[in-house]
């Protein structure tokens, strides 16, 4: 893994990831955990949800308005993160779930969970680990690119939006003027 600006992601999209997660930390530093997307067009528009960690349907619920609204600014970016934790299973796979007010179990880690796309540059995923002090603040560190190949599962977070923001611009050729 490497840190956003030691990735291939270009400085626009590295700008918006450095809001998004600079909006969440401070949600979770407030103890809220709002699902944030940011989307950059012809205007900026931020979105956030705090029932996307319910189920899936309401994730996916959100991700389809943001896809609509990303259509009605024209974005050409857009980055969408969530607070999570991630379960380390060996030897390679890695789930996440809602987070929560109980203590981590072994092998957890809380994170922000990210993906950003961006037009003519692709898709980046990623996260921003995080812990917790003994009082219970926590200490994020830098956002980090996956440099792997990564296969998301479609509920993993930003895929619906992801699905539905390719299918419009796919099907719309005139989106890319």
């Amino acid at each position: 893994m490497a840190t956003a600006r030691e990735g291939e992601m270009n400085d626009k999209t590295a700008a918006l990831l450095d809001d998004v997660v600079s909006r969440l930390e401070k949600s979770i530093i407030g103890r809220d955990c709002p699902a944030i997307v940011v989307l950059d067009g012809d205007r900026r528009l931020v979105l956030s949800d705090y029932d996307y960690l319910r189920d899936e349907a309401t994730a996916a619920a959100f991700e389809t308005r943001a896809a609509a609204k990303a259509r009605e600014i024209g974005a050409t970016r857009w980055v969408l993160a969530v607070p999570q934790v991630w379960v380390f299973i060996p030897p390679s796979t890695v789930a996440m779930r809602a987070v929560s007010n109980h203590p981590l179990r072994e092998g957890e880690q809380e994170a922000i969970t990210w993906m950003s796309c961006d037009k003519d540059d692709g898709v980046d995923y990623g996260r921003v680990p995080y812990a917790r002090r003994p009082s219970g603040e926590p200490v994020f560190d830098d956002p980090e690119v996956f440099t792997v190949g990564v296969r998301p599962h479609d509920t993993m977070p930003g895929f619906s939006l992801l699905q539905a923001y390719l299918h419009h611009e796919a099907s719309d050729p005139d989106s890319s003027t």
